[in-house]
């Protein structure tokens, strides 16, 4: 299945790029994803958006989904 991902503020800057788009087998996971296009561990507290809905790493994605990732936000 293909999905398309999208990286937001430093993880676009970590990654390298702003969007691509990955195949993956059937009933993978967000967690599935992220290992297919990263080496590192998803930093603590991303926030991941399916469909431009908040869910968990733990997600299991179709075929033409869109993956969003956003660092982790501080403020002060």
């Amino acid at each position: 299945m293909k999905i398309a991902i999208k990286y937001f503020a430093s993880m676009r800057d970590s990654m390298g790029k702003s969007d691509e788009s990955v195949d993956l087998d059937s009933n993978a996971t967000v967690e599935d994803l992220w290992g297919k296009v990263s080496e590192n561990s998803l930093p603590d507290n991303t926030l991941i958006a399916v469909n431009m809905e908040y869910t968990n790493i733990g997600h299991v994605l179709k075929d033409g989904d869109e993956v969003a990732f956003f660092p982790p936000v501080t403020g002060g």
